[in-house]
């Protein structure tokens, strides 16, 4: 899951907006949150196979330059096909053409996020299934969530 807004916690800790933390299949916690939060959650949405606990507190950590100037990403997990990651948009940036395999998902968390089968604002959820093909920008910058290679 990622913290959008507030506090989440569970018996292992408190994690403040800005984190990600993936559970392995099988895991088990118990929720809550004192102030409430947003979470970003899909539950069961993982390989078996895919076992390790990973907790990242994305206001600490480290961006690396993307693949063309003006974005950034944040690598959070890679399991086999799959990929999470965050992925900071400067305006004006235009990504190329590419094909998705294995689909993708992209959540908003700041900004607009575009395409040229829409326009996304904060907040706004997306799904490209396998083979799916866009050209993403931004004209106002972003910051989005996107998992990728996990929709078969």
């Amino acid at each position: 899951f990622f913290v959008v807004s507030g506090t989440f916690a569970d018996e292992k800790g408190d994690y403040s907006s800005g984190t990600y933390v993936r559970n392995p299949v099988g895991s088990t916690h118990t929720p809550s949150s004192h102030e409430g939060c947003i979470i970003l959650v899909k539950l069961w949405q993982m390989s078996p196979q895919d076992q390790q606990r990973v907790v990242i507190d994305t206001a600490h950590h480290p961006w690396q330059p993307g693949l063309v100037e003006g974005l950034q990403v944040m690598p959070l997990h890679s399991h086999s096909t799959e990929s999470v990651a965050l992925v900071k948009w400067e305006p004006g940036t235009v990504f190329q053409r590419h094909t998705h395999f294995g689909g993708e998902e992209i959540y908003v968390l700041e900004g607009v996020f575009e395409d040229e089968h829409g326009t996304y604002p904060q907040g706004t959820w997306i799904r490209n299934p396998h083979s799916s093909v866009h050209t993403p920008f931004s004209k106002s910058g972003c910051l989005i969530y996107v998992k990728t290679g996990h929709l078969g």
